[in-house]
């Protein structure tokens, strides 16, 4: 379904507009003004004019976009005036800086999800619940059969994993971005405390996290180390892209696992060529959109990505909320936590 022509959010080629802002929301190419909802590639995106984002993800958007982009950094909660409207970021839990943005203007306010999670993430702040008389929200995990863990069991399972093979090297795969440091916080909040090695894709975006505060164990990259050290029984965190690839063939026997939400579907680890899958998501399970949903109050909801037609139907007709998949938003191949680097 297609927003109305005078909605306050409308669909234009470079993406969902806000005229009364003069503003685009996460914009597919090249705008004026881009307010982001966090710092993955399929939602900042490089040559845009201004960039209005929260301050604690500065230096990765500096790191991904360039140093010298036009940043103006915001706070959580921060009413802002920009054009016509009023602009508000309100923290969406799924990564280190991520939002919700909600923009009001002419009696009207909508509420832009993002990618967004409601369980608990030592690696960042919690998700905020927000109203708005309509809600757009994602749908990437929107079945009844994804329901998460908390991340601590999951971290749990992971390090019996880990010292469960001491003869062997621990590759453990996961998104550089927001992934990798969620591991590493967890791990340090069930009391692990041995160093880990990293792969450089998730070594240079270590800094953001450690000058954000969050607590994690030691980390060193793997370049670091002196040539000939032994990586028997050491866990090393790399991204998915490493699997498979040269980078591999300096362990010998190693134990490999990757962590997704999709590790939830049976086979998806075999398909992928991993030992082990354990399932965490930094995106909202089943519950956590119906949850969201509802805190929102929202009198329309529009779904967008993932299995956006199956929500919005549940929604209608278990909830008694309208709700539509939002035609032609992310019609473009869109991250989920497949291709993030």
């Amino acid at each position: 379904m297609p927003l109305p022509p005078d909605a306050l959010l409308q669909l234009s080629p470079q993406g969902l507009y806000c005229p009364a802002a003069a503003a685009w929301i996460d914009p597919w190419r090249p705008v004026p003004r881009a307010l982001i909802t966090h710092a993955h590639a399929d939602h900042a995106r490089p040559g845009c004019g201004e960039y209005w984002a929260i301050e604690a993800s500065e230096p990765i958007l500096r790191q991904r976009l360039g140093a010298a982009i036009q940043l103006l950094p915001v706070s959580y909660g921060e009413v802002l005036r920009i054009g016509d409207a009023r602009v508000s970021f309100h923290s969406a839990g799924h990564v280190l800086g991520s939002a919700q943005i909600r923009v009001e203007a002419g009696g009207e306010s909508w509420l832009v999800s993002g990618d967004y999670k409601r369980c608990a993430d030592p690696s960042c702040a919690p998700f905020e619940p927000v109203t708005a008389d309509v809600f757009i929200t994602e749908a990437t995990f929107a079945l009844p059969i994804y329901r998460w863990q908390s991340g601590a069991a999951v971290a749990g399972q992971i390090r019996s994993w880990w010292q469960a093979a001491p003869e062997r090297p621990s590759l453990l795969f996961a998104y550089a971005f927001g992934k990798a440091q969620r591991l590493l916080a967890e791990l340090h909040a069930i009391g692990v405390g041995e160093e880990v090695l990293l792969h450089g894709a998730v070594d240079t975006l270590m800094p953001a996290y450690r000058q954000a505060g969050v607590a994690m164990p030691p980390t060193r990259p793997l370049t670091a180390l002196d040539k000939g050290e032994a990586l028997a029984g050491r866990l090393v965190i790399a991204p998915p892209s490493a699997h498979r690839s040269a980078w591999m063939k300096r362990f010998k026997g190693p134990q490999t696992a990757f962590v997704s939400g999709w590790m939830a579907v049976r086979g998806a680890r075999r398909r992928r060529g991993y030992e082990r899958g354990f399932v965490m998501s930094d995106h909202a399970d089943w519950d956590g959109l119906i949850r969201s949903v509802r805190d929102s109050q929202a009198q329309q909801v529009y779904v967008t990505h993932g299995n956006s037609d199956g929500l919005a139907r549940y929604l209608r007709e278990v909830e008694g909320i309208a709700a539509d998949p939002l035609d032609g938003h992310f019609s473009e191949e869109r991250g989920q936590e497949e291709s993030q680097p």
